[in-house]
């Protein structure tokens, strides 16, 4: 059973933590995607094998945690973050974060540096709403946009997806990659190049922007977007045990 935190700004988030030892891993989903996910229940488990504390959430708006997906926006989501690493847990963590989950943890690492030990991410997205989404739209999305505050659109993931102008709006409030980003902490960046939501030249972006000593890009030939076939989760493990050897 999830248990349930209140945060400062008044969302109930839903969450489930292990017990171990620490630096402990957080896991950060992607958009509209929940901590039931392959990946998070995978590093569960792995946290529980190996006895290190780990944590898993959903972001207000997603999977059992308050408030409609429609209403939020990425700086939302990084407040909801930042508020249950902040309550749950002891030192500076591990962060994991899919797809938007790297957008999210390098908001977290800007944050509150000092809560971050080191970061994995798994096709990081960072600034995806002004790079991938407005550049897509049409003439008329855009116009719809304008007029009347969102946009849908068909998705691989079952219903439409829904595109907010706050959602656009408040994005170019947090973006990460067009400022100097300091990361001095071990990162591993892992991405597919058959990844048909992120682009392989954002991982290099990515990798070419952070400044830091210990920063390492794991191309993996034919994975897709969810990076979670066998392999590709043994290469998540493997990352973040590479990542906490190496933390001083």
């Amino acid at each position: 059973m999830a248990e349930y935190l209140d945060t400062p700004q008044g969302r109930c988030i839903a969450y489930h933590q292990t017990e171990g030892a620490e630096p402990g891993v957080v896991f950060l989903g992607g958009f509209r995607s929940d901590m039931e996910g392959t990946k998070a229940v995978h590093l569960e488990a792995w946290a529980k094998r190996t006895g290190r504390a780990f944590l898993r959430f959903d972001y207000s708006g997603h999977g059992q945690s308050s408030e409609a997906f429609e209403d939020g926006a990425i700086g939302d989501w990084a407040e909801d973050a930042i508020s249950t690493i902040g309550a749950l847990c002891a030192g500076p963590q591990v962060l994991v974060g899919s797809s938007m989950g790297g957008w999210v943890s390098l908001l977290v690492a800007k944050a509150m540096p000092g809560a971050v030990a080191g970061f994995v991410g798994i096709a990081a997205a960072p600034d995806f709403t002004e790079d991938s989404m407005w550049p897509g739209f049409t003439d008329d999305e855009r116009l719809a946009l304008e007029r009347e505050g969102r946009v849908e659109q068909p998705s691989d993931y079952g219903e439409p997806l829904v595109i907010t102008k706050r959602l656009i709006e408040e994005g170019r409030q947090q973006l990460v990659l067009r400022d100097p980003l300091a990361l001095e902490v071990p990162v591993r960046l892992l991405q597919g190049t058959e990844d048909e939501d992120v682009d392989r030249a954002v991982a290099l972006r990515l990798l070419d922007h952070l400044d830091g000593g210990d920063v390492r890009l794991t191309l993996v030939k034919g994975a897709d977007h969810r990076f979670s076939t066998p392999d590709c989760l043994a290469l998540i493990e493997a990352s973040v045990e590479d990542v906490l050897a190496r933390i001083r």
